[in-house]
């Protein structure tokens, strides 16, 4: 297995399941132990900012916030500059931010509008000097005593620090956070299903966009789409919004569905209708779930460039787009697919990530776990862990620029 880290990507959610930003780590395989030096933190933080931030635009994440993890000895604005100062929270322990020369540049930081969060910290006896220069603690759910750990986070959530919750194992759990007052949540939890939780199904804008997406794949004439098109005003303004972003990298602004086609042909559009196909969900936790969606769509892609031709990449963001429509309609794989007309290929990797796509959906996803594989997977796709970093991040600013 590759010996050189893989950035995992962890939403940080508000008590509504609505994205806030994303914790970036960086998976260590199990031999290895210790924590990074000074060089490899400095290293990462000069790779995400490199990439996040664009020459005309600026910082490419708007608002969201981005956790990422240094050593005291980087607590410096020189070492930070590119990263933004707004959006950027700067994790470390307890034992970091001990150190009088480690509370100074803290200071610092936090008058440049950084954040500092402490992870893994005590609550019983927290210093006022170091809880002055926080502004997020990050707390796991991992005691045997829950009740009493609840109520101590409880008490803290009358302050100006912002309590982020890790390992909480069930949506009865989250929810009593929520009623305790914890801001925020970090895990794997939004892709379990919530009990109780109804099977929605297709919306009628659903069944709408599924129609374009046969027709489309039809060669319908365009006039045929438009009249569809027209049915709700809606979907076809958000469709042209969507086409029109940032992220499709357009020079001219798209008018028009036949606009669209006149310029760009059918095959984009099928990709456009997939990605609207996901987010007209009307479930009631989706919008977590739909961002993570668009990010594996796009990271699959960019993972196929280069190795497979264009048009294989674009059926790789279908599958990343369509892998958790499961999820977003309450209904099982099978029986989303019953509804779509997709190749054997991207039903394979759907349903099982073999195939042709399987593997890049897999490994899509194994960025969002500490433990999901993604070194040997992408060893065995003959893929370095440069580019698949550089996929992810660059997947994570497309998705942003989309404005979902």
């Amino acid at each position: 297995m590759s010996q050189v880290k893989f950035i995992i990507r962890e939403p940080l959610l508000d008590p509504q399941e609505r994205v806030l930003g994303y914790e970036l780590t960086w998976h260590q395989n199990a031999e290895e132990s210790g924590r990074p030096s000074m060089a490899e933190v400095g290293e990462r933080l000069a790779f995400v900012s490199e990439r996040l931030n664009d020459q005309d635009s600026g910082w490419m994440l708007g608002d969201n916030l981005l956790f990422l993890e240094v050593t005291p000895e980087l607590l410096s604005l020189d070492v930070l500059e590119g990263l933004s100062p707004k959006s950027t929270v700067l994790t470390m322990s307890l034992a970091d931010l001990a150190h009088p020369d480690a509370q100074a540049e803290a200071k610092i930081l936090r008058e440049a509008g950084y954040g500092i969060a402490l992870h893994d910290a005590p609550f019983d006896a927290q210093d006022k000097t170091i809880l002055a220069l926080i502004t997020h603690i990050e707390a796991s759910f991992g005691s045997p005593d829950f009740v009493t750990q609840a109520r101590v986070y409880g008490s803290l959530g009358q302050s100006t620090v912002r309590l982020v919750a890790r390992k909480v194992s069930s949506w009865q759990e989250f929810d009593s956070c929520a009623a305790l007052g914890v801001d925020a949540f970090v895990g794997q939890l939004y892709l379990t299903a919530r009990p109780g939780v109804k099977a929605s199904g297709l919306n009628p804008a659903q069944v709408m966009i599924l129609q374009l997406m046969e027709m489309v794949r039809k060669n319908a004439d365009v006039r045929q789409l438009e009249s569809i098109l027209r049915r709700d005003a809606a979907i076809s303004y958000k469709l042209l919004r969507y086409i029109n972003s940032v992220g499709f990298g357009l020079g001219a602004e798209i008018q028009s569905l036949r606009h669209a086609v006149t310029m760009l042909g059918y095959s984009p559009l099928y990709r456009w209708l997939s990605l609207l196909l996901a987010t007209a969900s009307t479930a009631g936790h989706s919008p977590v779930l739909m961002q993570t969606a668009v990010i594996r769509g796009r990271f699959a892609e960019l993972l196929g460039h280069g190795f497979l031709p264009k048009n294989e990449a674009e059926n790789l963001f279908v599958a990343g787009m369509f892998s958790l429509l499961d999820r977003l309609l309450g209904i099982p794989m099978e029986e989303v697919l019953e509804n779509l007309q997709l190749s054997e290929p991207v039903e394979q990797a759907l349903l099982s990530r073999e195939g042709m796509y399987g593997p890049f959906l897999a490994l899509a996803e194994a960025c969002e776990s500490k433990d999901g594989g993604a070194g040997d997977l992408a060893d065995s796709l003959f893929i370095s862990p440069k580019q698949v970093n550089e996929a992810h991040l660059a997947a994570l600013a497309w998705a942003q620029n989309l404005k979902l």
